[in-house]
């Protein structure tokens, strides 16, 4: 029989433990999650680009960032009359990563052309908050392994050349920052790690300043450029066609 003390111990439990379905039901609407996904290109959005972007009215988007502000999922910036939003930090980030990670592949009954486009070329190579996802992540990350530049013997490690191989690109890495040098992120679309960290978000940083990419539209796809395909190819050994 549970006595009183268990049952007062019990109940502190739980008054004290988080509370994750707060946070869950913050992504539970299709609306709110879709926000979420499109700020994962890393730029802060007004509330209009939003409601576009989501096909809703701009009532109903003002209503969602509002929820997602108060959650602590977002954070807003305010310039003249507009509000740009944008997701809170990197924590967040990881969190959505994670979450569409294990999220099944959308089912619609009608798939347009033009959405097929935009999923093969998300799926191709797409900036996953500050870092280089998709396709490209992904065999950026394999490239960067065979050649030594980073190590998974002891879990995920920059090595002595890969160092070396950041100094001769001109990356410079951000110095006492609680942000590791290198991260394994889950890949979505192609359920294997691409680079995170302070590390991957140097590359990304750099790929877009070298022109070695290219944003495709408004959204979070990008293209290799070919400037960026002959990089590739004498840094990495990689015959990567960005199309």
């Amino acid at each position: 029989m549970q006595t009183a003390s268990a049952t007062v111990t019990t109940t502190a439990q739980h008054t004290s433990a988080p509370d994750l379905a707060a946070i869950a039901s913050l992504l539970a609407d299709s609306t709110r999650a879709r926000f979420c996904l499109a700020l994962f290109d890393g730029r802060a959005w007004t509330a209009s680009e939003l409601a576009a972007h989501a096909g809703v009215a701009a009532s109903t988007a003002t209503g969602h960032l509002n929820l997602l502000v108060d959650g602590g999922l977002l954070a807003e910036e305010r310039q003249g009359r507009h509000r740009y939003v944008r997701l809170a930090g990197q924590d967040v980030a990881e969190l959505i990563e994670h979450v569409a990670a294990l999220a099944p592949p959308r089912r619609g009954s009608e798939r347009t052309l033009s959405a097929a486009h935009r999923d093969k070329a998300l799926a191709r190579g797409r900036t996953c908050y500050d870092h280089l996802a998709g396709t490209l992540g992904v065999s950026i990350t394999d490239a960067m392994t065979e050649r030594g530049l980073i190590s998974w013997d002891s879990g995920l490690v920059l090595t002595a050349p890969g160092s070396a191989w950041l100094d001769r690109l001109g990356v410079a890495l951000p110095a006492r920052t609680r942000r590791p040098p290198v991260r394994s992120c889950l890949d979505w679309t192609e359920r294997r790690p691409h680079l995170a960290g302070s590390v991957g978000a140097a590359l990304c940083g750099l790929a877009f300043e070298s022109g070695w990419i290219r944003r495709i539209g408004s959204g979070r796809a990008v293209a290799v450029t070919e400037v960026g395909e002959r990089a590739l190819r004498t840094e990495l050994g990689l015959a990567y066609h960005g199309g």
